[in-house]
């Protein structure tokens, strides 16, 4: 009975003293104050470390990278420079969970405790965020005065001195962000192989470069240039002083119209296109104009004086005479074989812009003198000198008819005639004074205008008046002023 007593004792003991060492081997394990082994934040191996100092080294590494900076400078326009801190643009980086679960380690109950321990996590990922947003915003604050612009074309004037005056354009400037923030979202976010790497260089500060495209207007300088409208090529004035004001009205808003007319190289100027322009402009009012080779009250009269003032100096430029046709009868602002008439539908002036560059017409009207001035390209050598030869002169006829309000017998001149030419017209090309080429730019008929008697009736049963003279084909023609 005793030997019994003495084996259950034993055992007893034996069962206590092996709970005790099991208790205090779970005592030990429960009650350490280091990290399990093996346990990772990244690549930071702080398996191992005391509890507190694995904790600070994380937060160190996170305070870290919320302290790196991006410096951004500008490429072009501007030499300066802005540097954020990253925590300033919104960025935050955490081992989420990681401080919770290391501090949980020192919790609870020794069996907690150890039952934690044994299931710890054994990796720690980093949670990092930023607002790419307050980036973009902190960019254009610092370059607000890039984008507040607008591009202005460059201008072209002409002084009252008649000098071609160049304002040069204004170019705009717009930020291109987008592959910045792309830049800067791919360094400022680690990847996960990066996390736990030492922070140097590179790593530590990014420095980026804000592009900043340059925005020209649609009419640079350059472009203006090229168009060739240097200087003044060419100028001629004629003289309305005599004209009534229905004619000097017409001359006036034809000008205006033909003002500022702009050729490309080799293109046509065609007269008719300037009249359709003008008549959706203006009205025109009534003045003479040329019918059956008489002035007879018309509208439009004196739109030719423009016509004729701009082919003087389309001659005296060297351009390319496409169509023109001188007047019926002769005009008193201009030598013979020097005008340009023009009749709707029937007669137009045309010249081609033969320059090479492009040509600008101005023109002016002041105390009922038009000025029509040719801007372009002309060698400063270069000249035209104009000549008109008469050929010959045609010799009025005499016209007879019956006025029943002449007294018996009485016969008056109605009409005193005029004569007619035939005119030769020839340009000379000049270089250095010298001539290059003469050529006959045109060879002209100007009708003679009859002489018309006018007799009472029985002069007219006592003496056969002659047969008038018989119209000739485009007598019906009228020509829109002189």
């Amino acid at each position: 009975m005793r030997k019994l007593q003495w084996i259950i004792g034993g055992l007893i003991a034996v069962v206590l003293l092996t709970a005790a060492a099991g208790f205090v081997v779970v005592w030990k394990y429960a009650s350490q104050e280091t990290v399990p082994d093996g346990v990772t934040a990244g690549k930071l191996q702080i398996g191992g470390m005391y509890i507190d100092d694995a904790i600070a080294l994380l937060e160190k590494y996170e305070k870290a990278l919320e302290k790196r900076s991006i410096t951004v400078k500008a490429n072009q326009t501007t030499e300066d420079s802005r540097s954020w801190i990253v925590s300033e643009l919104g960025y935050q980086a955490e081992f989420a969970g990681a401080r919770e679960a290391l501090l949980q380690l020192k919790k609870g109950s020794l069996l907690e405790r150890a039952r934690y321990r044994n299931q710890f996590q054994n990796h720690y990922s980093l949670s990092q965020s930023w607002e790419r947003q307050a980036f973009e915003t902190a960019l254009r604050k610092q370059w607000s005065w890039v984008e507040n612009n607008a591009p202005q074309n460059a201008m072209r004037e002409i002084n009252r001195q008649d000098k071609v005056v160049y304002t040069p354009h204004t170019d705009a400037y717009r930020l291109n962000l987008s592959e910045l923030v792309k830049e800067a979202d791919q360094w400022i976010i680690l990847k996960e192989n990066q996390v736990g790497v030492d922070i140097t260089g590179d790593r530590l500060a990014l420095v980026a470069e804000l592009s900043i495209s340059t925005i020209h207007p649609d009419i640079t300088l350059e472009k203006l240039k090229e168009e060739g409208i240097e200087r003044l090529i060419m100028s001629f004035s004629t003289d309305f002083s005599t004209s009534a004001e229905g004619r000097s009205h017409n001359v006036s808003v034809t000008a205006d119209t033909l003002n500022d007319w702009y050729l490309k190289p080799d293109e046509v100027f065609s007269y008719s296109e300037l009249i359709a322009k003008a008549e959706k402009e203006h009205d025109y009012r009534e003045a003479p104009v040329i019918l059956n080779g008489k002035f007879v009250p018309g509208i439009g009269g004196g739109i030719c004086q423009v016509s004729s003032t701009l082919y003087q100096a389309v001659l005296r430029a060297g351009l390319g005479i496409e169509e023109r046709r001188n007047h019926s009868l002769p005009v008193a602002y201009l030598p013979l074989g020097q005008d340009a008439t023009y009749a709707t539908d029937a007669i137009d002036f045309k010249f081609r812009n033969t320059t090479g560059k492009s040509l600008l017409i101005r023109t002016s009207v002041d105390n009922k003198k038009l000025t029509i001035k040719l801007f372009g390209t002309m060698p400063s050598n270069e000249s035209y000198e104009i000549e008109s030869v008469t050929l010959d002169t045609i010799s009025p006829k005499t016209q007879q008819s019956v006025n029943p309000a002449l007294p018996v017998g009485k016969t008056v001149v109605a009409e005193k005639g005029k004569p007619g030419y035939i005119v030769e017209t020839y340009r000379t090309h000049l270089r250095d004074g010298k001539v290059v080429t003469r050529e006959r730019v045109s060879k002209d008929t100007y009708r003679a205008q009859p002489t018309v008697i006018e007799t009472g009736p029985a002069s007219l049963k006592e003496t056969p008046s002659p047969q008038a003279t018989p119209p000739s084909p485009g007598d019906s023609l009228v020509e829109d002023g002189l």
